[in-house]
């Protein structure tokens, strides 16, 4: 007759396989196709990959990732934030831009490509209701912004018309980091 005895090491050695397992479980998917990156996989950049110079300030917005990746323009400050990111390869237009024009409290308009898939759309005013949060930052193609959302549960997915956005406060944060004219990647 076999007598199982439990002590203490057998009961922290399970507690530890019970801690372990999602970790060894999620390192077994990270390199297979399909399996969707979140926020505790987001791919570090550096700015030398993407620009010569840092110039005033530099932003990569990985749309592979959802993360958007920011360098001061000393080079002394790198900042990593969750996104969403344009809800279908469609709308998502990548390259080289720059930050043109900023504005706390923005209201929202909607575009003519907007209008055609959603009629009920229109103008908001700056508020909880508007779909750009708090802040947006206006890039230098038309109707595309790095902008605050209300609604939280659109970071980490696609889900936009175009734009990158953030939460408010993160958006918030970034804002008053980023002078006009800080060089935008769209990756």
């Amino acid at each position: 007759m076999t007598h199982s005895t439990f002590t203490r090491r057998r009961i922290i050695a399970g507690g530890a396989v019970a801690l372990f397992a999602p970790t060894l479980l999620r390192a077994e998917t990270a390199n297979q196709p399909g399996v969707r990156r979140n926020a505790t996989s987001f791919i570090a950049q550096r700015w030398q990959d993407h620009f010569d110079t840092l110039g005033k300030g530099a932003i990569v917005a990985d749309t592979t990732s959802r993360a958007l990746h920011f360098w001061n323009g000393a080079g002394d400050d790198y900042r990593v934030y969750p996104t969403s990111v344009p809800a279908s390869e469609e709308l998502t237009k990548r390259g080289y831009t720059k930050i043109v024009r900023k504005k706390e409290g923005p209201d929202w308009t909607p575009t003519a490509s907007m209008m055609e898939r959603f009629p009920d759309y229109k103008y908001m005013p700056p508020g909880p209701n508007n779909p750009l949060g708090t802040h947006a930052m206006y890039l230098s193609w038309p109707a595309y912004i790095i902008h605050g959302t209300h609604d939280t549960r659109k970071i980490g997915r696609r889900s936009s018309d175009g734009c990158i956005g953030l939460y408010n406060e993160k958006i918030e944060e970034l804002f008053a980091l980023c002078p006009v004219g800080t060089q935008v990647r769209i990756i």
